[in-house]
């Protein structure tokens, strides 16, 4: 029972950050359930059939109110789809001290990569342009597909990121769009599971406590939208995949105890300054300060 609730507390927690930035369900769950010892082919099949809920309640939601192109999701689907069934399969019969390090590699590699979106590049504003080509489409849905059946997550921050750091993208189209067809790229990577995986080792009751989490953090995903500023959430999530996965790897390394003080150390510095960096870009530390400039004024 009480591994019921962390496990529902972890889908809560990655559904408050995937509903706030659009992507991150997957990444951030994977980081945090490879810490309590699953191997990574459990991780990810926990993850998937957990997502098949919740990716179709969003795509219903994103098409009901226009915000994706159908055809894009189509191009994005169909070669995301494949590769996601292929990796579904390959994470299936690796061995779990193979698979382990990699995605832990892969996990950090997404993490930075958040991180770098999130605090150095700067705004943009966005309007109707272009679609993009094939010859973008079909090797960065193939990836992404790859990526998110063997680490658990990817396809959101693969895909969302390279899509709308395009000239004159339609930010709304892409991430409906991309949301919409994480759907089928679910099914697809779950399908496989069912088939290479043995269901006796799949804890149901793990994917029921994750869908419970995640549905639960919805309204509050919205609420934290209007509260917290996307950048500060984008640099959090960001931040914890790097933090857990450190772990992971050094764990996976044998790294001794005085090595991995000194890493955690030097990653919750970073974090935390980068953090500071971000609030200070965005214009809320020195707005901070001047109201209690303006206050004492006032007082005198």
């Amino acid at each position: 029972m009480k591994k019921l609730l962390i496990i529902a507390f972890v889908g809560f927690f990655a559904q408050l950050i995937d509903g706030s930035l659009g992507m991150g369900f997957g990444v951030t769950s994977s980081s945090i359930l490879l810490t309590l010892g699953l191997t990574p082919a459990i991780v990810s099949a926990t993850i998937h059939f957990s997502e098949i809920a919740t990716t179709a309640a969003s795509g219903i939601s994103h098409m009901s109110f226009a915000n994706a192109d159908k055809k894009l999701i189509l191009r994005l689907a169909v070669p995301g789809s494949m590769f996601a069934f292929i990796g579904a399969a390959l994470v299936s019969h690796l061995h779990a001290n193979i698979v382990k390090p990699a995605v832990a590699l892969f996990l950090i590699s997404i993490g930075i990569y958040i991180l770098y979106q999130f605090a150095f590049k700067g705004k943009r504003s966005y309007t109707d342009g272009p679609p993009p080509s094939n010859k973008l489409l079909i090797p960065l849905s193939s990836v992404a597909g790859f990526l998110t059946a063997i680490g658990g997550g990817g396809w959101g921050p693969v895909n969302t990121s390279v899509l709308v750091s395009r000239r004159n993208a339609n930010v709304r189209h892409v991430i409906g769009s991309v949301s919409v067809s994480e759907f089928f790229v679910t099914i697809a990577a779950s399908v496989s599971f069912l088939i290479f995986l043995r269901l006796d080792q799949i804890n149901w009751g793990l994917v029921a406590a994750l869908s419970i989490g995640g549905v639960a953090a919805a309204p509050f995903a919205a609420w934290m939208v209007k509260v917290i500023p996307v950048e500060v959430l984008g640099i959090f999530v960001g931040g914890l995949i790097i933090f857990t996965n450190s772990n992971t790897l050094m764990n996976a390394f044998g790294a001794d105890a005085s090595m991995a003080t000194i890493v955690r150390i030097t990653v919750v510095v970073a974090w935390l300054g980068l953090l500071l960096y971000t609030l200070n870009k965005a214009g809320k530390l020195p707005n901070f300060f001047q109201k209690k400039q303006t206050h004492k004024v006032g007082k005198n």
